[in-house]
């Protein structure tokens, strides 16, 4: 089984579509569904209250109990899913294990129809269930002893081409290995990952009642002789250890479930986590670039503000006026100064003017070795 719920969607689908059609429509659907179920929906205009439903599937075992064909239990199980609107047809369509007569004008209108197509569309896991069940009853219900001569080589049940487990008889219990292959090597790794925390988890006393699981990379003693194919796995070895209290009442056809989509739940897990790893790396990446880009924005604003800051401070850090002006005099006297070579002009001797001179700075000579002086005058 490669889905989780009972219910055929292609199926319900179609059944739906002829039921609320306002005008009878013809159909002629032949459809399967992931590789191993297939169906047959006749439905002709000429006769407009009956659609006719063919079903099968690939199924193989291998061992003393052989169940390609469907029982007489399951014929009955099969007519009391909506009476007075199944009719079984014998024999089936060439090709297929089952086909039924389904009587349009028998079913509830309202939502009760809805409740019949559902339970119509869950023919195949019907069947299905119903064939293994009568696996463990008939495993269950023999005496060690025999059960040890008789089943010295497992049960090889095949739902899926691609996807057979082993179903075997141990003193006080029956045991399920599913055989685990993966295409991707990260679907390896997570589901590797997965077995071991399941069969941790399975060990502590609150699972106490649910079925021991164990993993293994290499395959039990028991699958010895078994097809090359199914013993050379990538992700090793699951198995379940059933006992007498997990097919007791109701319990079995819980159990029978969850052994036919234990497949489905291991691929519907890694896909999850596949999505939920995928989107923590999405989201980091995301993070990441937004700290780069707030990273850059951030140098250039302050690169930015730098540049204004010198601009402020040019503006606003000035000199006083008072040094201001100071300064632009001595630099206005040192002018004159050079302009004059050295010369100064004394105008406190202004009222002797009869004396009034010139007066100059001696000259120097670069040469140290002159020793000659100016005289003043």
């Amino acid at each position: 089984m490669a889905y989780l719920e009972r219910a055929s969607p292609t199926l319900k689908e179609t059944l739906l579509k002829i039921y609320r059609a306002e005008k009878p429509i013809e159909v002629d659907q032949h459809f399967h569904e992931f590789g191993s179920i297939q169906y047959h929906i006749k439905y002709s205009v000429s006769d407009p209250n009956i659609v006719h439903v063919s079903t099968s599937t690939l199924l193989e075992t291998q061992g003393d109990v052989t169940l390609k064909e469907i029982s007489s239990h399951t014929y009955e199980v099969v007519k009391n899913i909506a009476v007075g609107v199944i009719d079984i047809v014998d024999p089936p369509k060439l090709g297929f294990q089952l086909t039924l007569e389904l009587h349009l004008d028998n079913i509830p209108r309202g939502k009760e129809a809805i409740k019949t197509i559902t339970r119509i569309s869950e023919i195949q896991a019907l069947i299905l269930s119903s064939q293994l069940k009568e696996m463990l009853r008939h495993l269950n219900f023999q005496d060690d002893s025999r059960a040890m001569n008789n089943n010295k080589r497992p049960i090889r049940i095949v739902y899926h081409p691609s996807e057979p487990f082993y179903v075997f008889k141990q003193p006080e219990k029956i045991t399920a290995v599913f055989p685990m292959n993966f295409k991707d090597n990260s679907d390896v790794v997570i589901a590797t990952s997965f077995f071991q925390e399941l069969v941790e988890v399975g060990s502590q006393k609150e699972m106490g009642k649910a079925p021991q699981c164990s993993w293994s990379p290499i395959p039990p003693l028991q699958l010895r002789g078994e097809p090359v194919q199914d013993l050379t796995t990538n992700s090793g070895f699951v198995s379940f250890d059933i006992t007498s209290r997990h097919v007791e009442g109701k319990r079995l056809d819980k159990t029978v479930w969850n052994l036919l989509n234990f497949y489905a739940y291991v691929k519907y897990h890694i896909k999850c986590s596949r999505g939920y790893i995928q989107r923590r790396m999405r989201k980091r990446m995301d993070s990441l670039v937004k700290l780069l880009n707030n990273t850059s924005l951030e140098e250039e604003a302050a690169q930015n503000e730098n540049g204004r800051c010198s601009k402020y401070v040019k503006e606003f850090v000035k000199v006083p006026k008072g040094k201001l002006m100071m300064k632009q005099r001595c630099k206005e006297m040192t002018r004159r100064v050079k302009i004059s070579k050295f010369r100064i002009k004394i105008n406190g001797c202004a009222r002797f003017r009869f004396n009034q001179r010139w007066m100059s700075f001696p000259k120097f000579s670069s040469n140290p070795s002159s020793k000659s002086y100016t005289k003043l005058d």
